[in-house]
C-alpha cells in the first residue's frame, strides 16, 4: 500500500462533469501538467475558431476525439478534415490550424496532449 500522499495514484473519468446544455465558450480542463507536458480535456458545444484566427502553438499537440464530431482546417490543405470518435491527429509545433465546426450534442469531447520540444 502506498502511504505517501504525494505519490498516490490519481484517477477520474473523462466524461464526469460534461454538461447537458450548450456552453457559452469551450471548456479547457488541465488533467496533468509537468515541465514540457500538458494533458487537457476540451469540451466543445458548437464552438469554432473565429474567422481570420489560427491556432499556432509553440508545442506539438496530439489530440483524439472521444465523443461528438468536429472539423479541422490545416493551413495549406485543400479541405477540412472531419473527425469522429476515435480519430486522432498530431499537429506539430507551429502547424497553423482552425476548428471550423464542432457538434453541439452530444458534446464534442477532445483529449489533447501538448509536448513542448526540449531545447
Amino acid at each position: 500500500m502506498n502511504s505517501n500522499p504525494e505519490t498516490a495514484p490519481e484517477s477520474g473519468n473523462l466524461f464526469d462533469g460534461v454538461p447537458d446544455t450548450p456552453l457559452k465558450d469551450e471548456q479547457f480542463d488541465i488533467l496533468y501538467a509537468q515541465r514540457n507536458l500538458k494533458i487537457e480535456r476540451i469540451l466543445s458545444t458548437g464552438q469554432r475558431t473565429a474567422d481570420g484566427e489560427w491556432y499556432d502553438q509553440a508545442e506539438d499537440e496530439w489530440v483524439v476525439l472521444l465523443s461528438g464530431a468536429a472539423r479541422l482546417f490545416i493551413e495549406g490543405e485543400a479541405q477540412d478534415r472531419s473527425l469522429q470518435p476515435g480519430d486522432w491527429i498530431l499537429l506539430p509545433a507551429h502547424c497553423r490550424h482552425r476548428v471550423t465546426w464542432t457538434q453541439q450534442h452530444p458534446v464534442t469531447t477532445w483529449l489533447a496532449v501538448h509536448v513542448t520540444p526540449q531545447r
